[in-house]
């Protein structure tokens, strides 16, 4: 099922399956979220949880079991079932289930609330912790958003410009998409941009710590942007299909990163992982602003 939300400024659809974001339109109809086309990426805005991106060999262990469980984790499949709606803003709720307890022994209640405020889409993970112990886990954003904006500009008339002029580092990933430990400085462009290029995403996502913590889609030559902000969020991630020529650039804020290259994790002791202790809730909202 497709649920709407909107407003005077913004109309944003979204899917039951994995409280996805379908769509992001202004109100002269421009389309903003990437449309999903399988030629380069089926998906459009993927939300994640219980953990972000790869686990090695698709496992990992707790409490002397393993477990093993899908890129990204598995509200991106799951049907979230509405908990509030109104004109601008909808919760939608997943709690454990025969499928998740087989991928992650917890009984949790997760939350995404999307809200209207004028030009500006919050989106509010939330997940209580309904065990008797401590939760491990990783949440964060997928979404994927058109470049070129606007008609008669090409993708490498774009650049992301980042609110701080300083110098993120850039977490070292291997060739299998695994953290590999090579973490290194990233120094951006003059003015705190990355020009974007197709190439750039030859090998891969670009991940970024240490970095600003709001970034915009923007070009001289057009007056439409995105503007992502995270302001809790550890990691971003930038990427479109690698050795392609894709339309789009995702602009992925994450909590944790993947497992580490030949590491079977015990989710207990991986770095980085969100610690919830037992009856508690964790909230993350971060916002999209259209322009």
């Amino acid at each position: 099922m497709i649920y709407t939300i909107e407003n005077e400024a913004l109309k944003v659809q979204i899917s039951d399956r994995g409280a996805e974001m379908m769509s992001i339109q202004t109100k002269d109809g421009t389309e903003y979220l990437w449309q999903g086309d399988e030629k380069y990426w089926g998906d459009r805005a993927l939300n994640l949880f219980p953990y972000i991106a790869r686990l090695t060999e698709g496992k990992y262990t707790l409490d002397g079991q393993t477990y093993h469980m899908d890129i990204h984790g598995f509200v991106k499949t799951s049907v979230l079932v509405p908990e509030e709606q109104k004109a601008d803003r909808i919760t939608l709720k997943l709690t454990q289930n025969e499928e998740t307890l087989a991928q992650y022994p917890f009984d949790f209640i997760y939350r995404i609330r999307y809200e209207l405020d004028g030009n500006r889409l919050g989106i509010v993970f939330s997940v209580t912790n309904s065990n008797d112990r401590t939760m491990y886990f990783g949440i964060g954003g997928h979404p994927g958003f058109f470049v070129p904006l606007e008609k008669g500009l090409s993708f490498e008339d774009y650049y992301l410009q980042f609110d701080e002029e300083k110098t993120p580092v850039r977490v070292g990933i291997s060739p299998t998409c695994f953290v590999d430990g090579n973490d290194k400085e990233y120094p951006l462009a003059e003015g705190g941009r990355i020009c974007l290029a197709h190439s750039l995403f030859d090998d891969d996502a670009i991940v970024l710590r240490e970095m600003s913590k709001a970034v915009t889609i923007q070009s001289d030559k057009g007056t439409k942007a995105v503007r992502v902000e995270y302001p809790q969020m550890n990691y971003l991630g930038i990427w479109h299909m690698p050795h392609t020529d894709a339309p789009y650039v995702c602009i992925e804020p994450w909590s944790a990163l993947p497992s580490r290259q030949d590491v079977v994790e015990d989710l207990s002791t991986q770095p980085g992982l969100v610690h919830l202790p037992a009856g508690q809730t964790y909230e993350n909202r971060w916002v999209i602003q259209i322009s």
